[in-house]
């Protein structure tokens, strides 16, 4: 390894080493690394001086020595001389030597500075590579944000700018004399950026989320409205099985324990598939942002304005297929059923009170659209289908624990203007059979067709349909069976509208009653009672049996009504009013036939011309006997008989009538007899024959030979106790039987009226 050179502060002692040295070589050992050093550091003129002064202090010692041994002196001198000499020679090849040194020290130092420069070069390089690797990472780390954004990758990207500050941005901008100290400023300042850009399209994501989910609402409501249709199904199938279950109606805990095997997602399904991870992404990310509140501020208002788009101005209820309603329907239950789903996967988005507020309002919205429409309707079927469309989408909303009490209330409305609609058709339905019937007993000319009237009718025969002849006549005319008909098609459609869901069961009974009760009576028993003014007298007894009829009917309506009644917790009698009227009303139609029949039978036992004191026995009964029979018969009328038996005991009272002999009494007696006899002949006879039994009495008394009998109180009251007291001696009295019958009879007259006090 060569000698590092010595350095030198001051070249005295320098020079004297190198004066000193005992060898040329030595000499040049010890001349070279001074004239090197001071070459190297610019102090030639230095070493040149400590040379000219080491060269004049030899010459004052020369010159001392010379003064004082001259001789030595000189020699000295000649040697100095000499050495003077080898100096200067020394000297130039000194400085010969001095300039290549410099020279080459000049050149090297220019290779070293050189080197210094390139180390310099390198060490920036070297500190502009590490900064720019630093920074390729934060701008790697920017990149890949952005990148997840375009794949919709959004908690990814977040999460990235959230690494990307905590690793890289913030400790570099905490140390300020880091090289990417701007850039990672700068980079830091663009993240709120970069953070609304997730947001806006996290945003952008979960509004075409929204929209697919508004498009596709009426779809879901229909796949709703389709299981709950089946649930129905398999429930009644169920109910025929186990009569039990139909105490329990849809929704409730034993309907659904039943149906729990049915399971199926009415979100997620082959039909349909409603996908909330836009909705949970876009949560996340705004609370990763603290952004939570406005989001679910933001997020409400989306939802009411799509609820707002979602409903229509106007609704046509009088639609075929029931289409627009449907919709309608089909559409809240749809966006009712979302918020309710995410209610229940999201707690903290949607809340009970905003959801609950959303479904008041599109209820009350819809009701408000029905029944705006409402008014135009006058078709009752129309009304039944519009039930049953609100019922299944009341049944599809009570399932998702919904209140459904605002729609409940509505249906009360739907079914007063059912009510009123049923009412005004079967009005005129009754009007029109009321107005069109014959008023003639109903003619029967098959079996079949005498079954289809026993089935609709109120109508119970003694004999059996084999026991019958065909063709027949019932009692009653064609429009009792008839309104039977319209009685069971009313009672049907009023329950019809209970069907599948109804919670006010008692107003349909109550309505029902109070219906029916008004048709019943202004509708049928009202027109029958108006045309009690014809002067047909058979048309009049007509309307009296049907008015008996219509009265059974009534009674076995009030049974009816009992077992149909919709609500279970009801109890007690069921009263028509109709009833009442029915039987009042027989008394109304039997006055007017007693009228006509009265009127009829004034004539006829006015036509009676007997002759009593007739010499002859008759032998036939009198003509007007036997007519008025026949018309009786015809009539087949009770009090008939009671009136035509006053009206012939009057004939023998009359004050016309002076004397009676046995033989006028013959022919009264032949003519009662021929009454009798036809009325033994009649249905219910011995009924009848009791309104006879005065007047059969009283001939009997004229017959008899012991009139002194009718005064005997005991024997009266047994053999003419229907015999007026007062009737019975005038009667006696006007009897000629012989010479002293008048005086007999006289005197009993006498005794009977002492013995009652009559004058």
């Amino acid at each position: 390894m060569p000698r590092k050179p010595q350095a030198y502060d001051d070249y005295g002692s320098a020079v004297s080493q190198i004066i000193l040295s005992s060898s040329d070589s030595e000499f040049l050992d010890q001349l070279i690394p001074v004239l090197k050093d001071a070459t190297l550091s610019n102090r030639t003129n230095a070493l040149v001086q400590s040379l000219s002064h080491y060269s004049e202090e030899r010459e004052a010692d020369i010159e001392t020595i010379g003064l004082t041994k001259h001789e030595e002196f000189l020699g000295s001198v000649n040697q100095l001389q000499k050495v003077r000499e080898g100096t200067v020679a020394l000297t130039a090849e000194i400085l010969e030597l001095n300039q290549s040194i410099q020279a080459s020290t000049e050149k090297l130092a220019e290779q070293k500075q050189g080197l210094v420069n390139t180390r310099a070069v390198r060490q920036n390089i070297a500190d502009a590579s590490d900064a720019l690797k630093e920074s390729l990472k934060i701008l790697h780390a920017v990149n890949h944000a952005h990148d997840l954004i375009k794949k919709k990758r959004y908690y990814g990207a977040l999460k990235s700018l959230e690494d990307l500050q905590n690793e890289y941005l913030v400790p570099t901008i905490q140390n300020k004399y880091a090289t990417q100290h701007r850039l990672a400023d700068l980079i830091q300042k663009s993240i709120p950026a970069s953070q609304k850009t997730i947001s806006e399209a996290v945003m952008t994501d979960l509004n075409t989320w929204l929209f697919r989910i508004r498009e596709t609402s009426q779809y879901l409501g229909e796949v709703a409205f389709y299981h709950t249709e089946m649930r129905r199904t398999r429930q009644r199938e169920r109910v025929e099985k186990n009569d039990y279950l139909k105490n329990f109606k849809l929704n409730s805990a034993i309907e659904l324990v039943f149906d729990e095997i049915e399971e199926f997602d009415v979100l997620d399904n082959e039909e349909l598939q409603i996908d909330f991870t836009p909705l949970f992404e876009c949560m996340h990310i705004h609370d990763a942002l603290g952004q939570i509140d406005r989001f679910r501020s933001d997020y409400a208002a989306t939802r009411r304005q799509q609820k707002d788009l979602l409903l229509p101005n106007s609704v046509d209820l009088e639609s075929e297929e029931d289409s627009s309603l449907s919709s309608l329907l089909e559409g809240i239950a749809g966006f009712a059923i979302i918020e309710k789903a995410t209610m229940r996967k999201v707690p903290q988005l949607r809340s009970a009170v905003d959801v609950d507020e959303l479904w008041d309002s599109m209820c009350q919205t819809a009701i408000t659209l029905i029944s705006k429409s409402l008014r135009e309707v006058s078709n009752a079927e129309i009304l039944l289908k519009i039930k049953g469309v609100v019922a299944l989408f009341i049944q599809t909303m009570e399932g998702w624990g919904y209140s459904v009490s605002m729609l409940d209330n509505f249906l009360l409305t739907l079914f007063d203007k059912y009510a009123e609609l049923l009412k005004r058709r079967f009005s005129e339905d009754f009007q029109e059979i009321v107005s069109t019937d014959d008023y003639m007993p109903m003619a029967i000319n098959s079996v079949e067709e005498y079954e289809k009237v026993v089935n609709v009718s109120w109508f119970t025969q003694e004999k059996s349909a084999e026991e019958l002849t065909f063709p027949c006549v019932l009692p009653f005319s064609q429009m009792y069976p008839l309104c039977c008909i319209d009685i069971r098609n009313f009672l049907n459609q009023f329950y019809f509208f209970a069907d599948d869901h109804f919670q006010h069961p008692n107003v349909i009974d109550d309505t029902l009653r109070k219906s029916l009760d008004e048709l019943l009576t202004q509708k049928v028993c009202q027109s029958l009672v108006e045309r009690l003014s014809s002067q047909y007298l058979g048309q009049i007894v007509q309307i009296l049996i049907n008015l008996e009829h219509f009265e059974t009917a009534c009674q076995e309506l009030e049974q009816l009504l009992i077992r149909a009644r919709s609500s279970t917790s009801a109890g007690g009698p069921v009263t028509l009013s109709a009833t009442e009227q029915f039987r009042s009303n027989k008394k109304t139609a039997e006055k007017r036939i007693f009228e006509l029949v009265n009127s009829k039978i004034d004539d006829l036992v006015d036509t009676a011309e007997y002759d009593w004191m007739s010499t002859t026995s008759q032998t036939e009964p009198s003509s007007y006997m036997q007519t008025l029979t026949r018309e009786i018969k015809e009539l087949i009328y009770f009090d008939a008989l009671s009136h035509a038996a006053d009206k012939i005991l009057a004939l023998p009272l009359s004050q016309e009538v002076k004397h009676i002999n046995p033989n006028g009494v013959a022919a009264l007696a032949k003519d009662v007899q021929y009454l009798v006899e036809f009325v033994g002949g009649l249905e219910n006879a011995f009924m009848l024959q009791q309104n006879l039994d005065e007047l059969q009495q009283t001939v009997a008394l004229m017959q008899t030979d012991n009139v002194e009998e009718f005064y005997d109180v005991s024997t009266r009251n047994r053999k003419y106790g229907r015999v007026n007291a007062l009737n019975g001696p005038v009667l006696l009295e006007k009897l000629t039987h012989s010479v002293e019958g008048p005086n007999r009879t006289a005197q009993a007259m006498a005794n009977f009226s002492s013995r009652f006090g009559l004058r």
